[in-house]
Formats: structure tokens, C-alpha cells, sequence
């Protein structure tokens, strides 16, 4: 539903996330994924990007990554088994942050 101008600016942020991201994570590669609609896996009903650094070898088949995405979005909110603590969430997004000043 988005206007082609904020389906523009969607992305520039997506390029400029997934830089930072690379950086941070210290990947060789990513993975983007945009689940539009619920057939295609999307769980939460707003527009949202994934960016999800990546390394080698990081699944033994590589596109395992989509299926550990469904699996995550599925966990209740209320039981989060391998999500980070808030603590650790805004520790990585002040190191983020500082990574987006200087560019």
C-alpha cells in the first residue's frame, strides 16, 4: 500500500541499515526479506524490513534462513525462548547509532 516515493525511502533506509548491520556484525553477506501479506509469512501488520546478517556457513542450507525467520515470528511474545534481553537490544542499537554518526 505504500506511495512510490515511501517505498523509496523504504529502501534508501534499508541500504543504509544493512550497511550498518554488515559493519556491525562483521557479515559477508545479507539477507532482506519483506513478508507482505500472511500467505507469506507475515505476522506483524504494519510494513516492516528484515536484515539479517550473514556468514558462511551460518546454515547448512542456506535457505533454512527463511524457515528460522517463520519459526521466530511465531514464538509468543510472552515466552521469547532465544530473544535478546532489552538490555542487550539497546546496548546493539547505541553501537548501531554511533556507527550511523559517523557516516
Amino acid at each position: 500500500d505504500l506511495h512510490p516515493e515511501e517505498l523509496a525511502d523504504l529502501f534508501k533506509t534499508t541500504q543504509l541499515v544493512a550497511d550498518l548491520v554488515e559493519k556491525h556484525f562483521s557479515a559477508t553477506s545479507l539477507t532482506i526479506a519483506i513478508q507482505d501479506g500472511p500467505e507469506a509469512g507475515q505476522s506483524v501488520r504494519h510494513v516492516h524490513v528484515h536484515v539479517l546478517p550473514r556468514r558462511e556457513g551460518d546454515f547448512q542450507r542456506n535457505d533454512s534462513v527463511y524457515e528460522e525467520l517463520q519459526r521466530h515470528d511465531r514464538e509468543s511474545e510472552d515466552a521469547p525462548s532465544g530473544w535478546r534481553s532489552e538490555e542487550e537490544m539497546g546496548a546493539e542499537a547505541a553501537d548501531l547509532r554511533r556507527l550511523l554518526q559517523r557516516t
